[in-house]
């Protein structure tokens, strides 16, 4: 089963800078509840972006960058993947797992007509941001899990947690 797991604003906007527009711990709390345990997909900016290696979960990464690929070459958390058709490759292999894809774009492009399961934190509010999220077409999916949350003095937006599984075809 493939996942994507992303939040997003009220514009769909999803990063700046290569880092989240806001600070929502209970999202953060969410997606590791979610990825802890499977895999995560990503391409490079989403990596380097990371504070360092999520504990519980093999990163999997679609770049060509070389120095990444020597950096990680031993480090079996890590696996550096160079092509959208290796990535195709790789998920055939590991098909029977939740593969979670975090980001960005690209990937989610790439994978978007191929995902079972959304996994969305819609925040409440607008940020400035330099990226907005992959179009999808929400009439190929059904939502099957709303958890509306009130801000509080942790979490200073409202956000709801949103699970969709594609329709059968």
């Amino acid at each position: 089963m493939i996942t994507f797991v992303w939040a997003e604003d009220q514009k769909h906007q999803i990063g700046i800078d290569g880092h989240l527009p806001w600070k929502l711990p209970a999202d953060l709390h969410h997606f590791k509840k979610i990825t802890y345990g499977h895999p995560i997909i990503m391409g490079r900016k989403t990596f380097v972006s990371l504070p360092h290696l999520l504990p519980g979960r093999k990163h999997v990464v679609l770049t060509t960058s070389l120095t990444l690929k020597n950096k990680y070459r031993n480090n079996n958390q890590v696996s550096i993947i160079k092509s959208v058709k290796e990535l195709q490759d790789w998920i055939k292999e590991h098909k029977q797992q939740n593969l979670c894809v975090i980001g960005g774009n690209s990937v989610f492009n790439a994978l978007k007509n191929q995902v079972d399961r959304l996994e969305k934190t819609e925040i409440i509010a607008t940020f400035k941001a330099d990226v907005t999220m992959t179009k999808i077409n929400y009439d190929d999916f059904i939502v099957v899990k709303k958890e509306f949350h009130q801000p509080d003095n942790v979490n200073l937006y409202p956000y709801k947690f949103l699970t969709y599984m594609r329709k059968e075809k």
